[in-house]
């Protein structure tokens, strides 16, 4: 017996693609408006961010990744966040939503801990490196060959970017590039799960989603 829980009726599919587009411009908006409030105050939102170690730095893990040090860094993470985000939404509302939750707080938190003495992390590039590992790896950890060559693709065009977890250039913060891609990984091994109880012969309930058996 053959076991199918994505739902692909038109309209259930296309119901995904309306709600994930909104959903990820309406979080572009935010950002943008958010930067238009610290840039209006003279960044004094920037204090928002990851301070490692500290305990008023905590409250970065919260706004951390929706802060930006300027109109330039905001700019360069726009484009990242609309595909990458768009695409781990299409993976499922709910699955998607818990996979962002799991990267922004790992990638946050192991800023927190490991981040440099006196430095403010901030930046959504949390979250591009978190769900570019997500959408690579949940096709691997649940064997399905469909997500597994949107995870190729996903990885040919924006892979490169993952030389961001090493060390290098001043004033990047490669902690957030590294705790957001193995939040990344944590979350496609999470989610992934109802196709490994499939494989195991369990039953899982119905869900949407046009990248593959969600």
């Amino acid at each position: 017996m053959t076991l199918d829980n994505t739902d692909r009726r038109p309209g259930a599919v296309a119901r995904l693609w309306q709600q994930s587009i909104v959903l990820t411009l309406g979080f572009v908006a935010l950002l943008y408006g958010i930067e238009g409030i610290d840039t209006a105050t003279n960044h004094e939102l920037d204090q928002g961010g990851v301070r490692p170690r500290t305990i008023g730095g905590l409250e970065g893990i919260a706004f951390g990744p929706l802060l930006h040090a300027n109109w330039e860094h905001l700019i360069g993470n726009t484009v990242p966040v609309l595909v990458l985000g768009l695409l781990t939404l299409l993976t499922g509302i709910g699955r998607g939503l818990a996979a962002t939750a799991i990267v922004w707080v790992v990638g946050e938190f192991g800023t927190w801990l490991t981040g440099a003495d006196g430095t403010i992390h901030l930046g959504a590039s949390v979250l591009v490196f978190g769900w570019l590992t997500y959408l690579i790896s949940r096709g691997l950890f649940a064997r399905n060959l469909w997500q597994i060559l949107i995870g190729v693709l996903v990885g040919v065009f924006y892979g490169s970017i993952l030389w961001g977890v090493l060390p290098g250039q001043p004033g990047i913060s490669w902690q957030g590039h590294l705790f957001g891609a193995l939040g990344g990984l944590l979350a496609g091994w999470v989610l992934s799960g109802d196709e490994r109880r499939r494989r195991r012969g369990g039953s899982v309930g119905p869900s949407v989603s046009p990248l593959g058996q969600s």
